[in-house]
């Protein structure tokens, strides 16, 4: 993790312990989750120009390949991804100016709140979510081997219509011959936008498409969040020791519209009522109620902690000038002044 960028009251805990793990784990998805709402609503409210997606169902997945990688991993993450990049060191803060359009967030109030991210720190900001990560990654990875670096991984992420893409081919078959430490997570949640999975493959499950590769494929429940620790954690760790890319597929359902602009009308009610259906966030506190590693004092105070976050962020944003276009010096933020680590 970029432990520099994290402001978060959550601390770091031992990743051996296995409930400390999930408890944390669990922390950063309510926290997305919280945030997710409030961006949603300053959606509605007018305040957010551009799209607004959120992680609804899809937060355990995330947040487990967030709390796998650490400082030096590559990350790329995708639109529905807040827990993982929270998870990975993004701050709250970040995030916020950059929904809201602040000059003094990471993209300067330039670009669409889902491209954010800071590359010194690792954290690749999103080209787009239609397979164009696999290969930007899996350079990045190229020319750490060719460079001798080795120990780190990379990671990305794509819904299951990315894998109909020209990128996802290029990208994963580069790491698939260089034996590059790939990680690619798909959200196989089970529509391209609008279109079905029966409209976009024929194979049994996205996860074979791994054997045509020649890279390690691997399934898991996406809405236990056991299981995904465990599953995309394994797989961070096989690339780590050099065993090449892993896929990780995850069978889950998005429990809202593609983009808040969309109201889900044509998802099959009956894989709502489907054990993919469930809120991963409930399933996960319930866990823990159950296995009594928290009570519903602890859970409660961890989600006023995470709403006292999340409008303490937007208090200050709001604040915050836009940029400026008569005084701005719009260069590429790779240079002069307005690169990573520029001060105001």
């Amino acid at each position: 993790m970029v432990q520099k960028t994290i402001t978060s009251p959550i601390k770091a805990v031992k990743t051996d312990n296995k409930q400390d793990a999930y408890i944390k784990a669990f922390r950063w998805m309510l926290l997305a989750r919280i945030s997710e709402e409030k961006y949603a609503s300053l959606y509605r409210g007018g305040k957010i120009f551009g799209g607004v997606f959120v992680g609804k169902g899809q937060e355990a997945l995330s947040v487990s390949l967030g709390v796998s990688l650490r400082k030096g991993d590559v990350f790329a993450p995708l639109i529905r991804d807040q827990a993982a990049r929270l998870a990975f060191g993004e701050t709250l803060l970040d995030a916020t100016r950059t929904y809201l359009g602040s000059r003094l967030g990471p993209m300067r109030g330039r670009d669409g709140n889902v491209h954010r991210g800071r590359p010194l720190d690792g954290y690749l900001p999103m080209i787009s979510h239609l397979g164009a990560m696999i290969p930007a990654v899996s350079g990045v990875l190229f020319a750490r081997k060719l460079q001798g670096t080795t120990g780190t991984v990379g990671a990305t992420c794509i819904g299951d219509g990315g894998t109909s893409t020209g990128a996802f081919h290029e990208g994963l078959n580069l790491a698939a011959v260089e034996k590059l430490p790939l990680v690619l997570v798909v959200a196989n949640n089970q529509y391209a936008y609008s279109t079905p999975t029966s409209k976009q493959f024929v194979c049994a499950d996205l996860v074979d498409k791994a054997i045509g590769y020649g890279v390690a494929g691997h399934s898991v429940d996406g809405t236990d969040l056991a299981a995904c620790l465990e599953v995309v954690g394994n797989a961070v760790e096989q690339a780590r020791q050099g065993h090449g890319p892993q896929l990780v597929v995850a069978s889950i359902l998005r429990l809202a519209g593609h983009g808040e602009h969309d109201d889900a009308h044509y998802i099959d009610e009956r894989l709502k009522q489907s054990s993919m259906g469930q809120d991963c966030l409930k399933l996960a506190e319930n866990f823990l109620l159950e296995q009594a590693w928290a009570n519903s004092t602890d859970i409660e105070l961890w989600r006023n902690d995470a709403m006292q976050q999340i409008e303490e962020a937007v208090a200050i944003a709001q604040r915050e000038p836009a940029p400026d276009p008569d005084t701005e010096d719009w260069c590429a933020l790779a240079t002069r002044h307005l690169s990573d680590g520029f001060i105001e």
